[in-house]
């Protein structure tokens, strides 16, 4: 048997628009349906970022926090989209920083406090700020986990900052938002086909890790 001997197959982003194209039963004719077709790709990627975490979008960063500081402005990107997991760095050792909600920070009493960080609240706004309670005693390195945005489609020879697994569910996405506006007979179909591939991408993104339960028993003395 011989085989191909590769694994680089690579889908682009006028590959994926004709793929999908055709799945709606229609061909691309204009210069516009190319430039609609990148315009929805791009709103599919900021929609994704909604349904979860990409894996694949996670990066591990580093930023400073300076003495005193109760809130961090400039370390931080609006690439990001949420920062999952803080720790400290303190020389050779890292304290794992505790995430709180908008209304935990909001109701922390006195938030001049200072000492190592032990919490932070991350304000996802369009220019991002990450707050600290206590504010640091000291300047500290922290790293974190920051799930970002998936990059623009870009030109339409780029390929996708997409790992392979999740080209099915690229193309079956956009032929369901095409389909929205050229093909709403299809929808349906496309729709269902769309959250089905989807489901499936995302739990294997998720990881495979083996779950075990232990049940707990009870005994009813007498």
């Amino acid at each position: 048997m011989t085989t191909s001997g590769t694994t680089d197959f690579n889908l682009n982003i006028e590959e994926a628009i004709q793929e999908a194209y055709e799945r709606c039963g229609l061909s691309m004719r204009t210069g516009y349906d190319l430039r609609s077709s990148r315009r929805v790709l791009n709103i599919m990627f900021a929609e994704w970022a909604n349904r979860g975490i990409n894996v694949w979008t996670v990066k591990q960063r580093t930023a400073t926090v300076a003495q005193n500081d109760q809130s961090n402005t400039a370390d931080f990107a609006s690439d990001i989209v949420d920062v999952l997991d803080v720790v400290v760095r303190d020389g050779t050792t890292d304290y794992t920083v505790d995430k709180i909600s908008r209304a935990e920070y909001l109701n922390t009493p006195v938030k001049s406090t200072t000492g190592r960080p032990t919490q932070f609240f991350f304000d996802g706004q369009i220019n991002p700020v990450m707050y600290f309670y206590p504010a640091a005693d000291q300047a500290y390195t922290i790293v974190y986990n920051a799930l970002t945005r998936i990059q623009d489609a870009g030109d339409y020879t780029n390929t996708t900052d997409l790992p392979f697994r999740f080209y099915p569910c690229l193309v079956a996405g956009l032929a369901y938002y095409i389909a929205m506006k050229r093909a709403p007979e299809r929808m349906a179909d496309l729709k269902f086909e769309y959250e089905d591939v989807w489901k499936r991408a995302a739990d294997t993104d998720g990881g495979r890790d083996s779950v075990f339960l232990t049940p707990q028993n009870y005994f009813i003395g007498s």
